[in-house]
């Protein structure tokens, strides 16, 4: 299997777009016939729900994007039925061709860091949730991103290492500087080394990172730092990033990044300018107005208009 670097080249390259479509199924904002009928209090009902709903986006952005990404917290929050609901997503989104990343931000340290990447890495014969990559936190130190370097280079995964975050208190730890620069900055520089060995043809490795489009400075300064890292940005959309902001995260040909949108695309029916187009019956066509939106502002805005 080519690894998770040069698979996730190949997908945006064959479509032409670095749009990534965030699963993030929210009971209150799922469309009303999905719900009709249905009680918030029975977990069965609402994973089902969810599953319904995720399949749902999944069967209209599966022909224009190349990768998604469920959150794995709004499947935990319902509990073992939520669970199985993360785990029919993720496999139906692989059926359809789809690279999938699980939102996790799991870490720990030696064998139990292990056990988080045997469980969520690689595919359905080698890992119990077939994830294609998972966001890691790297604060626990090396020795707790090294067993998922491995695990992910041996079953041709990615890791996506929280560096520069999107919400706004994230620089209350991240931004705290030494002699040598500020956290987020040493945490880049690891990211980068730990690419040594996994470098591709398409320029870039195994282990990615997590910077927000809410930052569009450090997202230029960080992809000088980390040339040969996949950039998973999130903020774009509800948190207020624009597609002008997340240029930086491209190198010239427009590879680079994968540009994360959720609720602006998942709930589009239900916010301007669609809802005025759409009512909850058509919430798929509103999904797909709001998908090819957010790729054309980012084939206007950004270097992935070299990908056309």
């Amino acid at each position: 299997m080519d690894s998770f670097a040069e698979r996730l080249a190949a997908g945006v390259r064959r479509t032409k777009t670095p749009t990534l479509v965030g699963l993030d199924p929210r009971f209150e904002s799922l469309p009303e016939p999905l719900t009709a009928g249905l009680l918030k209090t029975n977990p069965i009902e609402v994973a089902s729900a969810f599953e319904s709903f995720c399949k749902g986006v999944i069967d209209v952005v599966a022909p224009l994007v190349s990768v998604v990404k469920p959150q794995a917290a709004f499947f935990e929050q319902v509990g073992v039925p939520g669970m199985a609901a993360l785990a029919g997503t993720i496999s139906y989104a692989r059926e359809k061709g789809l690279l999938v990343i699980l939102d996790g931000k799991r870490n720990d340290i030696g064998s139990t860091a292990a056990a988080y990447a045997d469980a969520y890495l690689g595919p359905p014969e080698s890992s119990a949730w077939g994830a294609d990559a998972l966001t890691v936190s790297p604060y626990l130190g090396e020795d707790s991103l090294t067993p998922f370097v491995e695990i992910a280079e041996q079953r041709g995964a990615g890791i996506f290492v929280l560096v520069k975050t999107s919400n706004p208190g994230g620089g209350m730890f991240q931004d705290i500087e030494d002699g040598e620069g500020a956290v987020y900055q040493h945490v880049a520089r690891q990211v980068e080394s730990l690419n040594a060995t996994s470098v591709g043809a398409s320029g870039y490795g195994s282990v990615g990172a997590v910077v927000g489009a809410t930052y569009p400075e450090q997202l230029s300064e960080l992809r000088e730092v980390m040339p040969h890292a996949w950039f998973l940005v999130p903020g774009y959309g509800a948190q207020g990033g624009t597609a002008a902001d997340v240029a930086g995260a491209f190198d010239a040909n427009g590879l680079g990044a994968v540009v994360n949108n959720s609720r602006g695309i998942i709930f589009a029916h239900a916010k301007a300018p669609y809802r005025e187009r759409f009512d909850a019956l058509n919430w798929q066509s509103a999904v797909e107005a709001a998908t090819l939106d957010m790729i054309a502002s980012l084939r206007a805005e950004t270097p992935a208009g070299q990908l056309v």
